[in-house]
């Protein structure tokens, strides 16, 4: 077989700030953003939402990834924590091809290799990163005789940002790419960002103002109030954080959500969900058009709330399911495009 690191062309890699092979690095954040914010060190070092895109007509197909640990998470199992999944084709139609991950946890390096079988046509490759733990290392195999060449343009190619809490960064996925985010972005074939942050994402102005410095963003998406300290927090720092990313891009579509887990503590979900909402009703007060509001109450439905989480907060595969399809109507409207959910 013959290989490629995954920053090699025509290998093209998305969602990350740093995708350096040399140094072992492949970050969400960029290094500045580590420095200004120390608590974000080892969150932002992770690669979640990164993806590595090509097309190959390979039938044979070979990962090798280095992970710096697989450290453990009592409600993530190892194909979400520490696995990288592989879908073929782009849309809609994208096909499930495989995982590749650890089979035990450590706390020193570890390197896994898997080969999967596919057609010999030529077909898209989407590669989702590991969630936690840090990738030092990736490489690609594929046939003697085979070809690879650049993906296709996402269809939206210009990112849709993602700022929030674990749920948003993707706790408690059975793997990557049954995260709402991902799975949303696979049905638009979008690009996006996942600025998910466990316990972390508390609307630091800082945060906004590196969000607010991205360029060509076509949608944002925040619904920290998990992670404000109280509600005091939030009401002190969600429109403010709105404002911030207003002023820098006046007319970028902008989604408002609330947290799905509200079964636990109605009350004080209720009061955050108000000060989100207020939020956006000050907004479309101020004639703001490009501001909307999902209620995070309504992401899990009606029925069978209790078999949507692991524990009670994070969503499993079917929580994320049921996100998904709700925050997918909600960005197909902003964007003005078919629901072919509908």
């Amino acid at each position: 077989m013959k290989y490629y690191n995954i920053t090699q062309p025509p290998l093209k890699i998305y969602g990350l700030a740093v995708a350096n092979a040399q140094t072992r690095e492949f970050y969400k954040l960029p290094k500045t953003m580590l420095e200004q914010m120390p608590r974000y060190d080892y969150l932002g070092r992770r690669a979640t939402g990164g993806r590595v895109r090509f097309c190959t007509d390979s039938a044979n197909l070979t990962i090798r990834m280095t992970l710096r640990q697989t450290k453990e998470d009592i409600n993530i199992p190892l194909s979400g924590s520490a696995g990288a999944d592989i879908y073929l084709g782009s849309g809609p139609s994208c096909e499930y091809l495989g995982y590749i991950a650890p089979n035990y946890h450590t706390m020193e390096e570890i390197s896994v290799e898997k080969t999967f079988v596919k057609k010999n046509t030529m077909e898209t490759v989407t590669i989702n990163l590991p969630r936690n733990d840090h990738l030092l290392f990736m490489e690609i195999g594929i046939d003697d005789t085979a070809s690879i060449k650049e993906p296709p343009a996402y269809t939206i190619a210009e990112p849709i940002v993602f700022y929030g809490s674990s749920i948003t960064e993707g706790g408690c996925a059975s793997r990557a790419g049954n995260a709402y985010t991902s799975i949303v972005c696979r049905w638009l074939d979008a690009d996006y960002r996942n600025f998910g942050f466990s316990g972390s994402a508390r609307g630091e102005q800082t945060f906004a103002n590196y969000i607010a410095s991205l360029k060509n963003i076509s949608v944002f998406v925040y619904d920290y109030d998990h992670n404000a300290n109280d509600v005091k927090q939030l009401s002190d720092t969600h429109e403010a954080f709105f404002q911030t990313i207003r002023t820098a891009h006046p007319a970028l579509p902008i989604l408002m959500m609330s947290r799905p887990d509200t079964d636990g503590g109605k009350d004080d979900a209720q009061a955050r969900k108000e000060i989100i909402y207020t939020t956006y009703a000050n907004a479309k007060k101020r004639g703001d058009k490009n501001v909307w509001f999902l209620d995070g109450e309504t992401l899990f439905g009606t029925f069978g709330r209790a078999e949507c989480t692991v524990d009670g907060t994070h969503p499993n595969a079917l929580g994320f399911m049921r996100m998904a399809e709700k925050v997918y109507a909600a960005l197909c409207d902003i964007l003005g495009i078919k629901n072919l959910l509908s």
